[in-house]
């Protein structure tokens, strides 16, 4: 683990207006002096073979070009770029990572937390109340049920 991180925030970043919230929020009521902004992606080879193993459907294996840049790993470089821009726009000192999924994006997370050994991990949620909640968790409820750190969920706004 990093040591003299006592002032470094991680704040999940997908794009979503809700994440741009989170980003707003952070920069407003941290006094942090650096921040990490993290996107988490994962490979479409995985993201094809978990879809046909949802659907039932045998698919036939597929192997991505190994020398082209995965698709999925471009969009999140994007989106990142986005959220380390929106991030100095509200006057956070960040730099801007891409974390791959092995399992779940809300594990992806809550480990780069530890890697970065951070003092605070920010993000954004979706909302969902009633019976949807109780469906489908979100990963801002797995984030905060299973990160050893503070965390920051920004809700979305009312309007």
């Amino acid at each position: 683990m990093a040591s003299g991180a006592s002032d470094l925030v991680l704040i999940a970043y997908d794009g979503s207006d809700n994440a741009k919230r989170a980003i707003r929020h952070a920069g407003h009521f941290l006094s942090a002096s650096r921040a990490i902004i993290v996107t988490a992606w994962e490979p479409l080879s995985r993201q094809a073979a978990r879809i046909s193993g949802l659907s039932g459907v045998m698919q036939p294996g597929w192997v991505p070009d190994t020398e082209a840049e995965d698709a999925a790993l471009a969009d999140a470089r994007v989106v990142n770029e986005e959220g380390v821009r929106l991030a100095g726009e509200v006057g956070l000192r960040c730099e801007g990572h891409c974390i791959e999924t092995v399992t779940t994006v809300w594990a992806a997370i809550v480990d780069a937390a530890e890697e970065y050994d951070v003092s605070i991990l920010v993000t954004g949620t979706r909302g969902a109340t009633g019976i949807r909640a109780l469906l489908h968790s979100s990963v801002a409820d797995q984030v905060l049920k299973h990160c050893h750190r503070p965390v920051l969920i920004v809700p979305p706004s009312e309007g």
